[in-house]
């Protein structure tokens, strides 16, 4: 590789199941680094554009978590080069007018769907900034930094005009060498939040050991508000849990937490239970008539509720709230992961907290620690570090939330909120509850992950030679191309398991493929099954109106699709028999 002096060449070469996506495998890699992404397979299958008369637009991805849309385009040199190509960053130009500008109707079939999303995402405000990635492998250069400002100003101008001038940020960069190997270097530190900051105090004390120091005070309420809006989740990063979001509910602690801050600032010291904060180094100073603390380096590790609950306030915080702070610096790594995991462990984790900690999840862990080739963290992403390794047998915590979810019939909640099944109590009893198997996951997992080579088998004949594809898999294809179209097909395979198996089923979470199937081969034992669904998937196509939301439209086209799986059971039952040899249920 051109630039093997760089740090994180290596990580990206270990990344073997990236191979496939050719240069866009670098733009999945720098996701990864960037937003901490895991299940790479699943973003692929939703962000790459494919073949030709893409518009220049090689990855569409919508973080609706970080408010963030990323269009890119890719580029890999097996040459060393001075700098990247600076028209393939002008390309992007092109990729930003179709996307926001071009009438729909307009856009190639590819990549409609994609400009949809994207749009939508806009107009419903899930989104705050749009970015702009020229990805490559060679140094930064001031050539493509002078085209990228010409990007930026196209997205401006698409926003005014195309969305009523939304307060939308636009940006766009250059993404080389030297970028990848800072987002890498981050990921191997618990602080990724490196700058510099002073922060007014009243007063505080030191206390330190041969292992660590510390200094306690209390800080303003409207610094953790800045810098919550400026870093956003990049500030949580040696915390367990990222800030959760709040309700309007009296049994939400964010939002009473929002709402004393609002209605009863002079209490909010008294209420509060204060931060704890990991650093590179603090120096307490003075600075005239005021005392200052000097911090660099900042990651919460406790406290990312009050500080998301602060930073989401609508104005900035009074000044007279205060916010108990202690700040930790320490060279040792047993001492940060102690910290870490103490000040969490010792905090109660609620019902609409991270998971990691429950019964469920243990059990769960517990389970599918003892399927073969098979691992899971249960409740949680892991840390950025997880994000760049390549872990074949990982099963993701917010992909098998997804897979649960489809598979019990739910392909809007599965493709909409990820997120939120891990938050909402609701949800999150709905799929993870004692009737809920280690095996069974598996089983679900298995089914998506399916689904999910079966596009990717499509698009990469389609790639290598458009006419080449029949009729039916041109079809199938164009389903694939919509946003939301695995969830939706993993639900509508799902809801015809009594026709493939032939009996009733009381208890869908009962069935899996046996405690000693790894998911490798669960993924094999379902593709004969999606082999002879996949042509049925036109009758789905009402689903996606309006964005796979609405409820009576989802159900009725997996009634449609379920009856025509019912009037060709019997041509294809040596197929269903096989299969049914395969499940297990727990209740034989």
């Amino acid at each position: 590789m051109a630039d093997s002096s760089t740090h994180w060449t290596g990580a990206f070469r270990s990344r073997e199941d990236l191979a496939q996506y050719g240069d866009n495998a670098l733009g999945l890699f720098a996701l990864a680094l960037r937003f901490g992404s895991e299940d790479l397979d699943s973003i692929a299958a939703d962000s790459i554009t494919d073949g030709s008369n893409d518009k220049k637009c090689d990855m569409i991805f919508v973080n609706n978590d970080e408010e963030v849309a990323v269009v890119a385009q890719c580029y890999f040199s097996t040459k060393d080069k001075p700098e990247a190509p600076a028209n393939k960053a002008s390309d992007l130009n092109t990729a930003v007018a179709w996307l926001l500008q071009r009438p729909v109707e307009e856009l190639p079939e590819r990549l409609r769907p994609s400009a949809e999303e994207l749009r939508d995402a806009i107009r419903n405000d899930s989104i705050s900034e749009i970015q702009a990635w020229y990805v490559h492998n060679l140094p930064e250069s001031e050539n493509v930094e002078e085209e990228l400002q010409t990007v930026e100003q196209t997205i401006k101008s698409a926003i005014e005009t195309s969305f009523g001038g939304k307060p939308l940020k636009a940006s766009a960069h250059e993404i080389g060498r030297n970028r990848l190997d800072d987002w890498y270097r981050d990921t191997l530190s618990p602080i990724l939040v490196a700058d510099s900051f002073n922060i007014p105090i009243k007063g505080g004390f030191q206390l330190e050991t041969d292992d660590w120091s510390s200094f306690s005070t209390a800080i303003p309420a409207k610094f953790l508000y800045k810098v919550y809006r400026k870093y956003k989740t990049r500030l949580f990063s040696a915390n367990v849990r990222d800030y959760l979001g709040s309700r309007r509910s009296d049994a939400n602690i964010n939002h009473g937490i929002k709402s004393t801050a609002e209605s009863e600032p002079e209490n909010f010291w008294a209420y509060n239970n204060g931060l704890t904060i990991l650093v590179h180094d603090f120096e307490d100073t003075q600075k005239g008539n005021t005392r200052i603390l000097k911090i660099t380096g900042m990651s919460i590790v406790n406290g990312a509720q009050t500080t998301g609950s602060l930073g989401s306030l609508k104005r900035l915080p009074n000044d007279s709230i205060l916010v108990p702070a202690r700040f930790v610096k320490t060279s040792s790594e047993e001492v940060i992961h102690n910290v870490i995991q103490f000040n969490n462990s010792q905090n109660r984790v609620t019902a609409s907290d991270f998971r990691s900690n429950d019964r469920t999840q243990k059990r769960l862990r517990e389970e599918i620690g003892r399927i073969p080739r098979c691992e899971y963290q249960g409740g949680r992403r892991g840390g950025h570090g997880d994000a760049i390794r390549r872990q074949p047998n990982l099963i993701p915590s917010y992909t098998a939330g997804q897979a649960l979810a489809a598979v019990n019939g739910e392909p809007s909640v599965a493709y909409h909120q990820k997120t939120e099944i891990w938050m909402s109590d609701q949800l999150y009893a709905r799929y993870f509850n004692d009737s809920t198997t280690g095996s069974h996951i598996v089983f679900a997992f298995a089914l998506l992950r399916a689904v999910e080579a079966k596009k990717v088998e499509l698009v990469e004949k389609s790639r290598k030679n458009e006419n080449n594809i029949t009729s039916s898999e041109s079809r199938q294809l164009e389903f694939f191309r919509r946003r939301g179209s695995i969830p939706l097909l993993t639900a509508a395979i799902a809801a015809c398991l009594e026709i493939i198996l032939d009996k009733k089923i009381p208890n869908l979470s009962r069935l899996s493929f046996g405690s000693t199937t790894s998911p490798k081969t669960a993924i094999k034992n379902w593709s004969d099954i999606i082999g002879v669904m996949a042509p049925f998937t036109n009758q789905l196509a009402l689903a996606f109106e309006p964005g796979l939301r609405n409820a009576q439209a989802v159900r009725a086209a997996l009634e449609v699709f379920s009856s025509l799986v019912e009037s060709t059971a019997e041509s294809n039952r040596p197929i269903f028999s096989a299969f049914k040899d395969k499940v297990v249920s727990a209740t034989q």
